[in-house]
């Protein structure tokens, strides 16, 4: 895993690589050796699948999911080819970051998109106002059991341009807090039910940091941020939305910030990290290697990193990011199925597109298991859910989900998130104040402001 990139695309499970039993699949990679680079592999020997209900070709399905993730896409797609409706996949599989979505865009504006693709749902004001993406077909997803009122607000609320719909969450994957269960105990922090406690005010939150330092004799909350391109952002985020105030980008205009509110949380950040009972200057990996070593209490962490700490053996638990302000908000991103912009789009080929995507999201308990939320709200509801600890411990994040400001150079894997971080980190290392850090993110917004969309 690379501290300057969420580790859920590249998790800790075994690497990529061919898998046996999906259709035409195909293993598609960007090669290190020089920008541009691609390997690909051909269509796997002996693997066939059921042919598509419609009788054309393998729908052709681009994402990014490597390592754990990969494999539980292989086994959802194995689920939904069985039987005489069952489809028949052409899988590519593109590297995580800036590569996969210039891949993405090129594909769709040179005409040569696949039927379904996986966007974060935090890009989506990158693709869909130029035309890189269809919308979809609300009333041929209800046929096949999908509606608005399947997924919470907070996130169907992204998922619109001009009030069509161009993407379908297939699950909500939130910044949250993993803690020693056996720490937090002795700490004083969990309720009745053994769970973490809400926190509810900042100070209760420094309380808990100094209380599980007391008891690890090491650090209380552990969260590397250092040259990681995202990891302050996310957390800044998450607390700012919990004051009230909007981070609001206007296209060609200024940030509309409230400077205050963003002073307060830095200021704050920097008194939970103030490099004595929370280490300030941690990078990603040494903080989550700190964390499974019992040299901290509690790590800031994507819900992602599941499957690497279930290995470690510790007492795990998890739970929302904490509430210290006083809005409910946790900073989450969304995994979501997309059209690529086609020409002319056959009509049966693309109905086939909307089934593949509804027959998906119905096996995403299976998505579940690494961690990730789902998306569809049938899912959370089925008993099964509920035995997955921690897993359903964290699920309402989905309700209160925050995301990037809606703008096209902002989100996943983004130029936006690494120049917030920067003075964000400069303020959390002691070398900047939370005033002029916060200065520095307005400056650095309003530069991205004046820049022309290049798709627009």
């Amino acid at each position: 895993m690379s501290s300057s990139s969420p580790a859920h695309e590249a998790s800790a499970a075994p690497g990529p690589g061919p898998a046996p039993g999906i259709g035409r699949r195909r293993f598609l990679r960007y090669g290190t050796a020089g920008a541009g680079a691609v390997l690909a592999m051909g269509p796997l020997a002996g693997c066939s699948s059921p042919a598509s209900a419609s009788g054309a070709s393998a729908l052709s399905v681009w994402d990014l999911f490597q390592g754990g993730d990969g494999m539980l896409m292989d086994d959802m797609i194995k689920a939904v080819s069985k039987g005489p409706d069952g489809f028949e996949i052409d899988r590519t599989i593109l590297d995580w970051g800036p590569s996969y979505y210039t891949k993405l865009a090129m594909s769709a504006a040179g005409g040569r998109a696949s039927d379904v693709a996986v966007l974060h749902l935090s890009r989506l004001a990158g693709y869909a106002p130029g035309g890189l993406l269809d919308p979809f077909d609300l009333d041929v997803l209800a046929e096949f059991g999908v509606t608005e009122k399947d997924f919470t607000p907070a996130v169907w609320s992204r998922t619109k341009h001009q009030g069509a719909v161009y993407a379908i969450p297939l699950d909500v994957h939130p910044f949250i807090v993993f803690y020693d269960r056996d720490a937090a105990a002795k700490a004083g922090l969990l309720d009745s039910k053994g769970e973490l406690a809400p926190m509810g005010s900042p100070k209760a939150l420094l309380e808990a940091g100094k209380s599980l330092a007391d008891v690890t004799g090491k650090s209380g909350i552990l969260f590397g941020h250092v040259t990681d391109t995202a990891q302050s952002w996310r957390q800044f985020a998450a607390f700012y939305a919990q004051t009230g105030a909007s981070f609001t980008l206007p296209d060609g205009g200024t940030a509309e910030i409230d400077t205050d509110a963003a002073v307060q949380v830095v200021s704050f950040m920097q008194q939970l990290f103030d490099g004595r009972t929370n280490p300030n200057n941690l990078d990603y990996n040494s903080a989550l290697a700190g964390f499974m070593g019992g040299r901290g209490g509690m790590a800031m962490l994507g819900e992602w990193e599941l499957p690497t700490l279930r290995e470690s053996g510790i007492p795990l638990g998890a739970a929302p990011f904490p509430q210290v302000f006083g809005h409910p908000g946790v900073y989450t991103d969304s995994h979501s199925f997309v059209l690529p912009h086609q020409d002319s789009p056959d009509p049966a080929r693309r109905r086939e597109a909307h089934r593949y995507v509804a027959q998906i999201l119905k096996q995403s308990m299976t998505w579940a298991s690494a961690g990730h939320i789902p998306a569809y709200q049938p899912v959370l509801a089925d008993p099964e859910y509920a035995e997955l600890k921690p897993q359903s411990s964290y699920a309402d994040a989905g309700k209160v989900a925050v995301l990037d400001p809606p703008n096209w150079f902002a989100g996943a894997a983004s130029n936006f998130q690494n120049r917030m971080c920067q003075p964000l980190q400069s303020a959390l290392l002691g070398n900047t104040s939370a005033e002029k850090a916060v200065r520095q993110m307005v400056r650095e917004a309003n530069a991205l402001l004046q820049q022309p969309n290049p798709v627009a």
